[in-house]
């Protein structure tokens, strides 16, 4: 018996958020079809015209918005902002710098900090278990 190898395919919203860009700014036959895992690394590898241009300039979905922001897509929320940007909008945002961006870059940087302590933490406890282990 011989085994068929079928070609994993994913639907265009799982592809356009591997992509990191917004499915609906994409081209209607990307949105209309399937994906396959080579096609996905060729536009990974080799991104057309269409695809640079919406990693350039947008619209952009609340992930890369949020990134680009430095801020946690839950901050997105709380500032109100739900649809997609534009790399221009997220620029003019940054620009005119909200409270409500300026707070939820700060607490972005606290949780920062608070994960870099407790990785530092956990280390120095593993560290110490490993020098107990030894010593016994």
């Amino acid at each position: 018996m011989t085994s068929h190898q079928n070609a994993q395919t994913m639907k265009p919203a799982t592809a356009a958020k591997k992509l990191g860009v917004y499915l609906e700014a994409t081209p209607a036959d990307f949105q209309e079809g399937v994906v396959s895992r080579s096609e996905l690394n060729e536009l990974q590898a080799n991104p057309p015209a269409w695809l640079k241009e919406l990693r350039q300039n947008g619209p952009h979905p609340r992930p890369v918005v949020a990134a680009k922001l430095g801020i946690s897509i839950s901050g997105l929320a709380r500032g109100g902002i739900t649809d997609p940007l534009t790399t221009e909008q997220i620029e003019a945002l940054k620009a005119e710098a909200p409270e409500w961006l300026v707070k939820e870059r700060a607490t972005q940087s606290e949780v920062r900090k608070e994960t870099v302590r407790i990785k530092e933490r956990d280390a120095r406890r593993a560290a110490e278990r490993a020098a107990r282990g030894q010593d016994a």
